[in-house]
Parts: structure tokens; C-alpha cells; sequence
């Protein structure tokens, strides 16, 4: 333990990046400093991270793709307290955990999945950052996650013509073509291309990841007080389940009924051409801001998404009898049940986030920024199933033999729409002490006709001390709506699910001695309530109190000659007075990320980076026989599986001469062969293998 405090006490960095790599950011023309600032997330204002109570985190493009991220889970993997991929890498969806609790996916400030399985992963290539806002944050968005939110920031065009275009050829047979073009039309139009196709195959046979993507924007500044901004986005994407949900006998643990029996970690079980997770999505949106004055500022934004999905996927009942799964169905410990599940999906979404930027000061030091806004959001999910179950030999699956099966009939329909109004106030005390005071109101109906009203507030201050030192403290309230009714053990539908709710405190400090230091250590006490719990028999009730604390460190830094280090550490630890298996993330998450740019012969340079994540043991625990089927074990016998702590290391070889670029990149370049979690429900994830991919590409 003391060795992981030590380990958080250095120093990292972030590089100084160029501005076509950090869209959104300020630069500060005296220093060539750019000043990250909390635009979209946050505050939804321009301030400087220093100025804020609380930690918030910008990941650049530049930064995650020198990583070798290829999902939006893998861009936050560098990000103290944030756990990525917590169930190895999914095609299907992208998973985080900040805080040790599941976290929410926004879009430039607004919230764009609303169901599982009804809608298509982002892509990375077509945001300039990422942003982590930990902690409670339904004050400014609304309906959130109690441990935090991750915002995308699209890409949006410059006054600047340029471009750039590149190849890629990676494991797994991956192909890309990527491009990013900005063209300037005048000094007031501009507009932006960006684009992606690929054709390849992943680390579990019979499981594409192919993807077409395009997303044009167009902006124009009719006068130099008004910004208006469209965009909007094409992406089909033709995959499938990197997730196999393989039982955690046979893989995880030895199979006391077939000892010499191992499955292979990648084991497919579906239908080859049958199984697949293929979507398509439509989005278009805007954005209008306008300064009426040096002191008032209008933003308007909107977006509509449209999206269809296909889910044909096939599944082992590792459930029934967890511990021996094989047992349920003979003696051979060979043969297994296993389900076929087939779903439509469709979702369509609106968003709108409207707010005024009023400054003004009450005292010759005492300076204002109020914010105040509505917002609202519409969304309608609609999905029909078909399925079956028959029974194989999982060691030796007749692929060919295996049923399928087609959703047919009407869509069943779940709507939900969110009204919300919103005040904040940020108060600057002679320019050393920052105030942020928020509150809001909540009216979220559902298509059942279950409504939920929520009034939530945020306190905070940070203070500089001097030497650059501020110390800082907030308070926060979270809420999420919960669809759905309590079901009962006899199978009756009891009261409708109360929302979830969250308070948060939070006390650390911040230390920037220069402008390009940034270092925070923080600790949090998280309490949620409401947290809905899955029994047996498909019944279902509510949680009373769900407890995670912390400690989390964060610092950035350029050292000289262009070397740069980023090192994170978090610590979380969950409890809950009534279900022990929601104490199953890791309690300790560090990571450390160092490059170094070298001169080399005509101009050319050359950058060497080297990474390693560490996510610490993590446990769960859940009834040892769910369903009674074996009389020797006591009812409500429970059991705990460790899933061993896991290191993974990523690196960087990058030639950039001219306007060429040639890269490697390699992730988990070790091949550490390793489970990303194990549950005690009875299935194990796999982390991902060793991924390598080269990059060709020309700048214009």
C-alpha cells in the first residue's frame, strides 16, 4: 500500500500539444502555453482548471491516439480513478468506471445512449478530446451516473485549411483509411470532413469489427458576436461480441468433471453469419452562440439521433448452478446449455441545451459569471426478441447444428423525456478565492406514465494559499431515473423503481507553480441510494445505501527537451449495507504514461512512448447455488471469486518528417494473458490480447 502512495506521489505531464491537436483549448501567445479549460464539462464556461473545485480531466486526441486507443473505453484508460474496460475490451459497447461505480457517455453536453443494446459505439477519430467530470454532475446535465460522466467534444471546423490522411494495417487483419479535412471558405465559412472506413477481424473468430464512418460539419460566423455550428454524422458499423460470457469453470477454474479439459479463452460460441451486432446510426445537431455584449452570452444546442441495431448472439448458461455449470446437464462436464437471443433495436433521441452567460461584478474585487439555462431531452427506445435454448458440448460445438432465429411482429416501445432549469453562479474573490454555487429542477416522465421529480445542488471553493497551492472543497447531488416496477418473488409487479440518488463530498488541493504544472490530490465520500438489486427468480428490489470513498492523484507536467510523463493513481473502496456483490471493482487503479520527441537528420523527429496500467484484484461475490439444486449446500450459501490484480504495458514509435508521419503502436505489448473480471453470477471477460498497428499518414 505504501509503495502504490509513493508510486502516486510523482510527478506526471502532459506534452505541449499543437492546437490542431487541442481544439477547445486557450493558448496563451506570450508563454506558447496552452491553458486547458473546462468548456463543455465542468462548468459549462471557460474556466481554467485551477479555478474549479473539483478535479476535471481533458484527454486530447493527440494524447489517446498516441496511446493506440481504439474504442472511447480505451481513451480513458491514463485518468486516475478511472477503470476502462471493465470487462475486457466489448465491440458492443464502451464501458468505464470512475469511482468505482458505472459511469455515463455524453456528447458534447448531452447525454446520446439511453438503453443498452439499442445503439452503436462512438468513434474516437471524430472528437478533439475527452473530458471526465467525477462525481456527482446532475446540477449541469441532468439525469447522470453518481460517479461521474464522460463528454466527448466533436471535432468541428477551424479557419484554417488543413488536413491530414492516413493508413493503417494492425493484428487481426485491421485495415483503415482515416481522414480529416478542414477547408476555410472565407474568413467567416468554414467546413470540416472527417471519416473513417475499416474492414477487420478481432481476436475471437467469426467477430468482425468492421466500420464505416463520416461526419461533415459546417461553421459560420455571419458576425464577429455570432458562431453557429452544424454538424452531423453517418456510422455503420458490421460486428459482433468480443464478450462470450464462457463459463468461470473450464476457464477461470479448473473442471473437476473434465480436469484435462481447458476451454480456449476466445472459445466462440455462436453461429458463424448468424451472430452479430450490426447498426447504424444518424445524427445531426447544432449549435448557435452569441455575444450580445463583453457580458452576455446566448448558447443554443440541439441534436436528433436516429439509430437501428441487429443483436443475434448466442450464450452458455453459466448461471444456474455458477460453481458447476456443466453438472446441470449430465456428468461428462462437457455439456452445457446454451441460449439463443435475437433483437431489433431502434432509438431515436433529441437534446437540447439552451443557457445565458451573464458577468458583472458586485464589489470592486468580486466578480460573477451566473449561468443560467433549460434543457431537455426526449428519447424513445424500441426493441422485439426471439430466442431459444438447446444444449451442447462447449469443448466441441457442432456449429453447423445450432438453431437460429429471427425477431418478427410489432416493436415494443419505452419513451422518456427530461425537463430541467438550471442556475449557477461562480463567484471570483480578488482573483485568488473561486465560489461555485448550483441548483436545479427535474421533471422526468416515462412512457409508463411513472414520473419523477429532482432538486439537486453543488457547493464548492478553492482557494489559492500561494506558491501556487489551492485547496479546495464541494458538495454535489446526483439522480438517475429508474424505467420499471419492483418485481416480486410470486411474480407480481409491485410499486414503481424510486430514482437513484447520490451525495458526494470532496476535499483536496490543487498546486500549480507554473502554468504548465498541474497537480491534484483528492479524497471523496460518495453515498448512493436506491441502487436496483437483481434476485433470484427474476425478482427484483431496491438498495438501501450504496458507500465508495476514495483517494485519487492526478498531476501533469512538461519537463524539458519534449519529454513528457503522465502518472495517476485512484483508490476506491464500496460498500453496501445489504449486497456484497457490488464490492467487485478494483480498490487500486494507477497507471503511467512517458514519451520523448528526439531530433533527428532533414527535419525529421522522432518520438519513443511507453505506458503501463495497472488495475488492482478485484472480488465479487453471489450465492453459491442460486436455485438450490444440490441439498448439501445451506440456502443463501454465499461465495467470493478474486479476479487477480493485471498489468498491461503500451508503446510508441513515431517518425514524423515533414508532412509524413509513420507510427507503431502496441498495446498490451507484453500479451499478458489475463481476465478482465471473473463474476460469481457464474461468467468470466477476457482482457484483450497484444494489439499492434501501423500508421502511414501526410499532413496538408
Amino acid at each position: 500500500m505504501a509503495k502504490m502512495f509513493m508510486m502516486a506521489g510523482l510527478v506526471g505531464a502532459f506534452a505541449i500539444q499543437p492546437a490542431w491537436a487541442n481544439e477547445g483549448a486557450l493558448t496563451d501567445e506570450d508563454s506558447n502555453t496552452i491553458v486547458v479549460t473546462a468548456a463543455s464539462a465542468g462548468t459549462k464556461t471557460e474556466t481554467p482548471l485551477i479555478e474549479l473545485p473539483q478535479p476535471i480531466t481533458v484527454i486530447t486526441s493527440q494524447q489517446y491516439l498516441s496511446q493506440g486507443a481504439i474504442s472511447i473505453s480505451d481513451t480513458v484508460k491514463y485518468a486516475a480513478g478511472v477503470l476502462a474496460n471493465p470487462y475486457g475490451r466489448d465491440t458492443r459497447v464502451d464501458g468505464f468506471n470512475i469511482r468505482g461505480i458505472d459511469a455515463l457517455q455524453f456528447r458534447d453536453g448531452m447525454r446520446d445512449i439511453f438503453s443498452y443494446y439499442a445503439s452503436i459505439t462512438s468513434d474516437p477519430y471524430n472528437f478533439s478530446r475527452v473530458e471526465i467530470v467525477r462525481g456527482p454532475a446532475s446540477v449541469l446535465f441532468g439525469q447522470g451516473s453518481i460517479g461521474g460522466l464522460v463528454n466527448l467534444v466533436t471535432k468541428t471546423p477551424e479557419f484554417e485549411t488543413r488536413g491530414e490522411i492516413s493508413a493503417v494495417y494492425g493484428s487481426y487483419d485491421r485495415k483503415e483509411l482515416l481522414g480529416d479535412v478542414n477547408f476555410a471558405l472565407s474568413d467567416t465559412l468554414a467546413i470540416r470532413a472527417v471519416g473513417r472506413v475499416r474492414n477487420a477481424d478481432t481476436y475471437v473468430d467469426h467477430v468482425p469489427d468492421d466500420r464505416v464512418m463520416f461526419a461533415p460539419s459546417i461553421r459560420w460566423q455571419p458576425t464577429p458576436d455570432t458562431d453557429i455550428v452544424l454538424t452531423g454524422l453517418y456510422q455503420e458499423d458490421d460486428t459482433g461480441s468480443t464478450s462470450q460470457f464462457l463459463p468461470i469453470v473450464g476457464t477461470f477454474r479448473p473442471n473437476p468433471a473434465n480436469p484435462g479439459g481447458r476451454l480456449d479463452r476466445f472459445t466462440f460460441v455462436g453461429k458463424a453469419g448468424w451472430d452479430r451486432y450490426n447498426g447504424r446510426s444518424l445524427q445531426g445537431g447544432g449549435s448557435i452562440t452569441h455575444s450580445f455584449s463583453d457580458n452576455i452570452r446566448l448558447s443554443v444546442k440541439a441534436r436528433y439521433i436516429d439509430s437501428d441495431l441487429e443483436y443475434f448472439t448466442h450464450y452458455a448458461d453459466s448461471y444456474t448452478y455458477p460453481t458447476d455449470p456443466f453438472s446441470v446437464y449430465g456428468t461428462d462436464g462437457r455439456t452445457i446449455g446454451l441460449y439463443a437471443d435475437a433483437s431489433d433495436a431502434r432509438m431515436n433521441v433529441f437534446s437540447t441545451d439552451n443557457n445565458l452567460q451573464f458577468k458583472f461584478n458586485t464589489g470592486a474585487n468580486i466578480e460573477h459569471v451566473l449561468l443560467a439555462g433549460v434543457d431537455y431531452s426526449w428519447n424513445k427506445v424500441g426493441k422485439r426478441y426471439a430466442g431459444g435454448f438447446e444444449t451442447v458440448d462447449l469443448y466441441d460445438i457442432d456449429y453447423d447444428a445450432l438453431l437460429t432465429y429471427d425477431p418478427s411482429g410489432p416493436f415494443t416501445y419505452e419513451s422518456q423525456k427530461q425537463l430541467g432549469v438550471y442556475v449557477q453562479d461562480q463567484i471570483r474573490f480578488f482573483d485568488r478565492v473561486s465560489v461555485v454555487l448550483g441548483a436545479r429542477r427535474d421533471r422526468v416522465t416515462g412512457s409508463a406514465g411513472q414520473e419523477d421529480k429532482a432538486t439537486t445542488f453543488r457547493a464548492g471553493i478553492i482557494g489559492e494559499l500561494g506558491a501556487g497551492v489551492s485547496p479546495f472543497f464541494s458538495y454535489t447531488e446526483s439522480f438517475l431515473p429508474v424505467a420499471g416496477s419492483i418485481m416480486n418473488s410470486d411474480g407480481s409487479i409491485g410499486d414503481p423503481y424510486k430514482p437513484q440518488t447520490g451525495t458526494q463530498f470532496e476535499a483536496g488541493v490543487k498546486w500549480q507553480p507554473e502554468p504548465n504544472t498541474l497537480i491534484t490530490v483528492t479524497g471523496f465520500h460518495i453515498k448512493e441510494r436506491n441502487r436496483v438489486l437483481y434476485l433470484a427468480n427474476n425478482a427484483t428490489t431496491q438498495s438501501g445505501e450504496l458507500t465508495t470513498k476514495g483517494l485519487e492523484l492526478e498531476a501533469s507536467h512538461t519537463l524539458p527537451d519534449n519529454f513528457e510523463l503522465l502518472v495517476n493513481y485512484g483508490y476506491n473502496q464500496l460498500r453496501s449495507e445489504v449486497n456484497t456483490s457490488l464490492d467487485y471493482m478494483p480498490r487500486h487503479i494507477a497507471s503511467i504514461w512517458s514519451a520523448k520527441t528526439f531530433g533527428l537528420v532533414h527535419e525529421a523527429q522522432l518520438r519513443l512512448g511507453a505506458g503501463v496500467v495497472y488495475s488492482g484484484k478485484s472480488k465479487s461475490t453471489g450465492p453459491l447455488d442460486p436455485y438450490g439444486l444440490n441439498p448439501a449446500i445451506p440456502a443463501g450459501a454465499l461465495y467470493t471469486l478474486v479476479t487477480p490484480s493485471r498489468t498491461t504495458v503500451d508503446a510508441l514509435a513515431e517518425i514524423n518528417w515533414k508532412r509524413w508521419r509513420f507510427a507503431l503502436n502496441a498495446t498490451n505489448l507484453l500479451n499478458n494473458r489475463f481476465f478482465a473480471s471473473c463474476l460469481a453470477r457464474g461468467d468470466c471477460f477476457v482482457g484483450a490480447p497484444r494489439n499492434i498497428m501501423a500508421t502511414v499518414g501526410v499532413r496538408f
